[in-house]
């Protein structure tokens, strides 16, 4: 009995505390600040090697140079340490950092992942999109929305314009952007870097949002194909994988595009298969549909991130 006691103890502490996480002091070759910001990294956990998505039907390969943290960790960096509203974390999956700097250093990047299990996304449009033409109705579309940003408490959001234009790589399947976002109203405000990267699979599509400062963005460039190959899909759920008869999602490049800027931004532009696809994920009615237009039910809180689609980091004004 008492053999039995201590396996079902071992195998609940092995739950709680994953076998690869380390701690700050692991990471960093140091103790976290004191104060508020040092109780929330001293309760992170930093993890390296191979970490499970089964959402996604793939592994994340993290090398020495990044680090991972899990779906509540990242959780408490977005809210607690970089001032984004609670349902700014939505469903992620998780976050990776460079190993080199805590969360709370300026000079570090967050890239937080998630999986759309959408479909098989076609790469046919990847080379005949007008990209400049999607940015100024994502621009537009923006604008209209940021009143309604203003009376949920938040700061209104100025697309300024692509940071990198949309680029896709036959080679990885993996289509990669950057936004120059202002968040206030004062123009010569600081710039944040929104970078997406969509990594598609046979099934649906790994994102992965970087949020830094504009001034990142040749670190970022950097680290994006590495960053890319950490996302290594399970044998049979790869791009190459796909056959006749699977799943085609409802959206191609344009779509996802879309997309990375928020869910209501796309059903402006008329990409309604994505809203239909993530409110009937959350089970949320829809009341009428009338030349791309949706109307929801009054009692929805359009505040999470597969809403408004955005990201801050408070303090973060490279310019």
């Amino acid at each position: 009995m008492r053999n039995h006691f201590a396996i079902v103890l071992l195998a609940a502490l092995a739950v709680a505390a994953p076998a690869d996480a380390k701690s700050f002091h692991d990471i960093f070759g140091a103790e976290p600040p004191a104060g508020p910001q040092g109780v929330v990294l001293q309760q992170l956990n930093f993890q390296q090697g191979a970490i499970r998505l089964s959402t996604a039907n793939a592994t994340l390969n993290i090398p020495d140079q990044f680090y991972y943290l899990n779906p509540d960790d990242s959780r408490r960096v977005l809210v607690q340490l970089w001032g984004n509203p609670e349902s700014a974390a939505g469903t992620t999956l998780g976050m990776i950092f460079p190993a080199q700097y805590p969360p709370t250093d300026q000079r570090s990047w967050g890239a937080l992942i998630d999986y759309e299990d959408s479909g098989h996304v076609s790469d046919d449009d990847a080379a005949s999109t007008d990209y400049n033409a999607l940015l100024k109705q994502i621009q537009d579309a923006i604008n209209e929305e940021n009143p309604e940003r203003e009376q949920q408490g938040y700061d209104p959001v100025t697309l300024v314009g692509w940071a990198e234009p949309p680029r896709y790589d036959k080679a990885t399947h993996a289509l990669h952007w950057a936004r120059d976002l202002i968040f206030g109203k004062d123009p010569n405000g600081g710039h944040t870097l929104n970078y997406s990267v969509r990594v598609l699979g046979r099934e649906g599509v790994t994102e992965l949002e970087f949020i830094a400062g504009l001034n990142q963005l040749q670190q970022i460039n950097a680290a994006i194909p590495n960053v890319i190959n950490t996302v290594q899909y399970d044998s049979g759920k790869r791009y190459a994988d796909f056959v006749n008869g699977d799943k085609i999602a409802a959206y191609s490049m344009a779509g996802m595009i879309a997309a990375g800027a928020g869910v209501k931004i796309a059903a402006k532009l008329g990409f309604l298969a994505i809203v239909l696809g993530f409110f009937k994920s959350f089970g949320v009615a829809l009341l009428a549909l009338k030349k791309g237009l949706v109307v929801i039910l009054v009692g929805v809180v359009a505040a999470g991130r597969k809403i408004l689609g955005l990201f801050r980091r408070k303090g973060n004004t490279g310019a």
